[in-house]
């Protein structure tokens, strides 16, 4: 009779302990660990995860790096626009892709509809929180022409699963959710610290030896962060974020870790009852069609990875009916905001120490590109003096501690997404002038250097 072995683990980040502390001396946090009964696998079943081809495995030797040969990164397409540019530009066969996001915000729509969807290869859907039934009637709402080679398997034990896999060999592997799996070789519930770092580890073992992309569905906790230890992020190769509001029809899938590609790519999705539908053109969605010009909406010019998007700020600025005044921002850092409230009050005169300042970046997204800072300063004033900004004219530049007006990066797709958006004016800073010849474009092109510039221009 095998010994059996237990060890205590932090469940925030999965610090390991042979006995129980108060304090995760990794993460810092309290009262986390919990013990769980561990059993070593004997040498017979060691391997949990075999290939078809069995035998003896093969032993790696290290090898020069220029003896090693470079090949091409083949990327199989996943009909959807919006998870390819996140991705990178597709799959990457042998790729383990982790998911995590709020109850109910879309995360097993989005997957169910890439089983769906893509064509001429097999993809196996499991799912350990749902029935087939269940599954069936979600997959006809989403979709009247669903794809021939989608299977779907209720399972929650890692040995039925690869015993499935052996026999189906799948191209696609779908698994809602990673927090449901068990494997007999860990005697702890599912979920658990060891329990998912395992379960993990085989799937991931799989994926490397079948070249076979698989997709990770996570929960998350209450903090926002992926449910499990923190190791589970390290060992996917991407990690993906889908997020939004629940009262908005919007869902944003972001990009966290990517082995991949870009780390900062952005896909945008809007809810139906049908499903998830790709938002291909942002800029249109974000900016707010207004019948008339209202004072504190201005227009800024950001990226987001490599897309670049016009958005909506709008601020406003009261008399405070109380003895401290109140800072609230929806979609900015309120710190950034306090800084930029602060260079109004120094640099320009304004006396907003009294007022209350309320910011909001409109469609529900959150912002961090410095590029905005002088499209909310441009909102602040306009709310501030009650004197409308045109919506034909957008901004695009930083705002230093001194009032300076400074450069940012990638100018020329900014001006080219808000020439191609119709507008007829942007503001940039007069030092994002070299390199570029400001001659092709139609729009025109407004350059300051100081902040003082920019309202003598907008206000008089």
């Amino acid at each position: 009779m095998a010994k059996i072995k237990s060890a205590y683990f932090c469940q925030s980040c999965g610090y390991e302990s042979a006995k129980w502390l108060g304090k995760c001396p990794s993460c810092q946090q309290w009262n986390t660990f919990v013990e769980e009964i561990i059993e070593k696998p004997s040498a017979g079943n060691a391997a949990v995860w075999k290939t078809s081809t069995g035998g003896a495995q093969r032993v790696n030797k290290p090898s020069k790096l220029a003896e090693i040969q470079s090949v091409s990164e083949d990327r199989l397409p996943t009909g959807d626009a919006e998870l390819d540019r996140v991705l990178g530009g597709g799959l990457v066969p042998g790729s383990v892709t982790l998911i995590g996001g709020e109850p109910g915000i879309g995360k097993s729509t989005l997957m169910l509809q890439l089983a769906l969807n893509i064509r001429q290869k097999r993809v196996l859907y499991v799912s350990g929180e749902e029935s087939e039934q269940q599954i069936k009637m979600r997959a006809e709402r989403i979709t009247k022409s669903p794809s021939a080679d989608c299977f779907i398997l209720t399972e929650t034990s890692t040995q039925n699963i690869f015993k499935q896999l052996e026999q189906l060999e799948p191209e696609i592997l779908v698994v809602d959710s990673i927090q449901t799996l068990h494997s007999a070789h860990i005697d702890s519930t599912p979920g658990s610290v060891s329990q998912v770092r395992e379960c993990t580890a085989e799937l991931l073992r799989f994926a490397k030896e079948t070249d076979t992309p698989v997709f990770l569905i996570g929960h998350i906790t209450k903090d926002g962060a992926i449910a499990g230890p923190k190791i589970l992020e390290h060992m996917v190769d991407t990690v993906l974020q889908f997020e939004g509001d629940r009262h908005h029809i919007y869902r944003i899938l972001r990009s966290i870790k990517n082995r991949f590609g870009a780390a900062a790519e952005l896909g945008i999705y809007a809810m139906h009852g049908n499903g998830l539908r790709e938002v291909s053109n942002p800029s249109e969605v974000l900016l707010s069609q207004r019948d008339e010009e209202l004072s504190g909406i201005t227009i800024g010019a950001t990226i987001e990875g490599a897309r670049p998007m016009l958005i909506e700020t709008q601020a406003l600025v009261s008399i405070s009916a109380y003895g401290t005044p109140q800072r609230s921002a929806t979609g900015f850092d309120t710190k950034r905001m306090n800084m930029l409230l602060a260079v109004l009050e120094k640099r320009c005169g304004f006396r907003l120490s009294a007022k209350d300042v309320f910011l909001n970046i409109a469609g529900g997204i959150r912002v961090e590109d410095p590029a905005i800072d002088l499209s909310i300063v441009a909102a602040i004033i306009s709310s501030h003096e009650d004197i409308p900004v045109s919506s034909k004219i957008c901004f695009a530049a930083e705002v230093g501690l001194s009032g300076e007006i400074r450069a940012v990066n990638r100018i020329e797709q900014r001006i080219s997404e808000a020439e191609k958006l119709g507008f007829e004016k942007i503001f940039i800073s007069s030092y994002n002038l070299k390199g570029f010849n400001k001659d092709k474009f139609k729009i025109e092109l407004v350059t300051v250097s100081k902040i003082e510039e920019v309202f003598s221009a907008l206000f008089g």
